[in-house]
């Protein structure tokens, strides 16, 4: 299983989601079709942006709930105080995706920026 954790700004757009998610799988060699979902903190539910961008990839999106995100908050890699601040854990995308992928899954590397949106890649398993 390998998914996107996006975090972002209030009011991006589909495509910014898209474009961070492709930039961010193309440093692993992976493409969207490698991809098992998307996923952000359920606080993040009304960005409607994220929802068309897992409708255009024809992925599901997993809302993923403040506790599940702190029980994985300890593996991810970037601290990021406003993150820290706007939803309670270090990094929306990377626990987002950490959560998602399930309990022994691991982040292929530290989130990436691009503009207003975060986009990290978590797997459980192999290497992809």
């Amino acid at each position: 299983m390998i998914v996107a954790g996006i975090g972002c700004r209030k009011g991006v757009s589909r495509e910014q989601v898209m474009a961070a998610v492709e930039s961010a799988l193309e440093p692993y060699g992976l493409s969207p079709d490698s991809l098992s979902g998307l996923a952000t903190a359920r606080l993040k539910a009304s960005e409607q942006a994220i929802i068309e961008a897992g409708n255009a990839l024809r992925l599901p999106v997993f809302l993923v709930d403040g506790p599940a995100l702190q029980l994985v908050s300890l593996r991810g890699l970037t601290r990021s105080t406003a993150s820290l601040s706007a939803a309670g854990t270090p990094s929306v995308s990377e626990t987002a995706a950490l959560a998602a992928a399930g309990q022994k899954s691991r982040l292929l590397g530290p989130r990436s920026v691009h503009g207003p949106v975060t986009c990290a890649i978590a797997v459980n398993g192999e290497e992809p």
